[in-house]
């Protein structure tokens, strides 16, 4: 079954341009030109996440979030808008929202970050998976060791922890933030670089299974792609 978005943008040409990607990659939309329609449609259907531009005529993005969250507070909300200013960005997640993404933007990146918020449910069911069997490598979490083919290895705590959210979210996005809070407890440039660094040192050790790659994605984050399942 496809997961349904509640598009809401008033500018028409580019919520139809919106709406027919996200269709081509298998999401259900329904588009809203405002926020009034939009939170009408919000109360009439069920949806698994929401896209709200913030400068709307009659109801602003921000509003009608404030709205949507009074009726399901587990709504994931990303926020669209030509407006930089760290007053809105701030207010955005003030409200609840799970990304704030400014125009213009790569649609890709955005597919990836829908992805991303909606495996979210999924990551934290599977938390508590220890050990994980991926193409031709064995991972024990909880041991933390890695056998690559004929190959073992011990991984330190930060290895450890980020190979095993790459297991989690394989073939799908994995944001850089995400890591980095769960891992590092903060975000900033130094945690940045030390998060590469580890990176390449998974790079390193999952050179000789060439069934796995960790792909970066526009520098947003990475995915564990897994070519022999």
């Amino acid at each position: 079954m496809s997961n349904r978005i509640l598009l809401v943008e008033d500018d028409q040409s580019f919520g139809a341009v919106l709406k027919d990607y996200l269709t081509i990659n298998n999401f259900e939309v329904t588009l809203a030109t405002d926020g009034e329609i939009g939170l009408k449609e919000f109360t009439e259907k069920e949806f698994d996440i929401c896209i709200f531009d913030v400068m709307m005529p009659k109801k602003d993005g921000f509003s009608l979030a404030e709205d949507v969250k009074k009726i399901d507070k587990n709504t994931p909300i990303i926020f669209l808008t030509a407006r930089n200013m760290r007053e809105d960005i701030l207010k955005g997640y003030q409200l609840g929202a799970d990304d704030y993404i400014t125009k213009p933007f790569d649609t890709e990146l955005l597919l990836y970050k829908i992805k991303a918020i909606l495996q979210r449910s999924a990551v934290l069911e599977n938390e508590d998976q220890e050990q994980f069997k991926i193409s031709n490598i064995f991972f024990d979490s909880m041991l933390r060791q890695l056998r690559v083919g004929e190959n073992e290895y011990k991984l330190s705590p930060k290895e450890n922890e980020l190979l095993k959210l790459l297991c989690i979210h394989r073939n799908d996005f994995m944001p850089r933030d995400l890591a980095l809070r769960k891992i590092w407890k903060k975000e900033n440039y130094f945690t940045a670089r030390s998060m590469d660094v580890y990176i390449a040192k998974l790079r390193k050790l999952l050179k000789d299974d060439e069934g796995l790659e960790i792909i970066n994605v526009h520098g947003e984050g990475f995915r564990l792609l897994v070519k022999n399942p």
